[in-house]
């Protein structure tokens, strides 16, 4: 959940760097802010990511950054995504649509750029998109079946699950010719053309991002059904390509 008083985030975006630097000293080798954050389009929903890579990554090494990474939390942020050194160079072949969405928009807080130094290959990004894609729809499934006889309970399965289908939808991109779009409403329409669903399907969900106050949802509300079904349609084009 993106924090519920956003106050001045370059601030305490500078607090917490600073803090994690003293505290890790010669240990961290990046501190990298991620996302839409890091490329100054944050919606009102949207969360601040963050990479954080240590040279040691053990329990021990931890303890020192407890103080600064409670502070941040407090303030209703995601921790961040925690790699030792060697964790991180060999994450290329795991995570590579993580990889390639810093990689996209990024800033370096502290120490070294660690996203240019690793590579991934279209083989890989090719199968975790499959993999990640088809659990998605499996879980989106179980959820929207548990929630359809409550509006609002729907309204969360569908905003709740948004960032994750970007995520993906910016990754089946990168399979093509690797260009993506400025904004999500364009790459919401770039992908549909190419997997056969109405864009309409994501209005919904696209605007709840940015609104402090998100309309309602009616019980087994076909607002729902249109997003579920344009998924599954999004998942059998994956496995088609």
């Amino acid at each position: 959940m993106a924090a519920k008083n956003d106050g001045n985030l370059d601030a305490r975006l500078e607090r917490l760097a600073s803090a994690v630097t003293a505290a890790a000293g010669d240990n961290l080798v990046s501190l990298v802010l991620y996302g839409s954050a890091a490329g100054g389009t944050r919606g009102a929903q949207s969360d601040v990511n963050l990479l954080m890579v240590l040279r040691d990554a053990s329990a021990a090494a931890l303890h020192p950054l407890g103080a600064a990474l409670r502070d941040w939390l407090k303030h209703g942020e995601r921790a961040p995504l925690v790699f030792s050194l060697d964790g991180w160079r060999r994450a290329a072949d795991v995570f590579p649509i993580e990889i390639e969405d810093i990689r996209q928009r990024h800033r370096v807080l502290r120490g070294t750029d660690s996203v240019a130094d690793v590579t991934t290959t279209r083989e890989d990004l090719r199968r975790e998109l499959e993999r990640e894609a088809r659990g998605l729809l499996i879980q989106l499934r179980a959820s929207y079946a548990a929630a359809a006889g409550d509006g609002k309970d729907l309204a969360v399965v569908v905003r709740d699950s948004l960032r994750t289908v970007l995520v993906l939808f910016r990754a089946s991109l990168r399979l093509g010719d690797g260009s993506l779009p400025d904004s999500r409403e364009a790459l919401v329409e770039t992908v549909a053309r190419a997997a056969g669903f109405a864009p309409s399907a994501f209005r919904w969900a696209l605007d709840q991002q940015e609104a402090a106050r998100p309309a309602r949802l009616q019980p087994y509300d076909a607002i729902a059904a249109a997003y579920l079904d344009a998924v599954a349609t999004f998942v059998a084009f994956v496995d088609r390509s």
